[in-house]
């Protein structure tokens, strides 16, 4: 993006008959549904589930390339960036793939789902605002 690109003779002609000029042409991306371009690396935001952050797993991630299997490390937290080396625009070199966790929580629709997370809060010792002196 902002690249600039220059046609010889693909101008506009000259009203008298002479040679046509230049044209100019500047590279510009239309927003991604996905990614976010910096340069030649792509950022994109990568909502997995809570089990998925906590236990480690892989899971498949689309990139300019193709599907790719990302493992995501095991304790993963909300905003954790992953790096996909060379994987992002080509060039040389190719840009790299930013992914920024984001957990999403299911929503809890029935009683067996209710009685899991009811579980957890009595079975984990997990205070997420420890840190924060209340």
């Amino acid at each position: 993006e902002g690249q600039n690109i220059r046609l010889r003779g693909e101008g506009t002609r000259l009203a008298d008959g002479g040679d046509a000029g230049d044209l100019y042409l500047e590279i510009v991306f239309a927003p991604h549904p996905v990614y976010r371009p910096e340069g030649r690396d792509l950022h994109l935001d990568l909502p997995v589930s809570p089990w998925e952050a906590a236990l480690g797993q892989k899971i498949v991630l689309p990139t300019p390339d193709g599907k790719v299997d990302l493992k995501i490390p095991k304790n993963a937290h909300s905003g954790q960036k992953l790096r996909l080396k060379g994987k992002g625009l080509p060039g040389k070199p190719p840009g790299d793939i930013y992914a920024t966790l984001l957990i999403v929580n299911p929503k809890v629709t029935t009683t067996q789902e209710q009685e899991l997370f009811e579980a957890m809060a009595r079975d984990i010792s997990f205070n997420p605002r420890a840190g924060m002196g209340g």
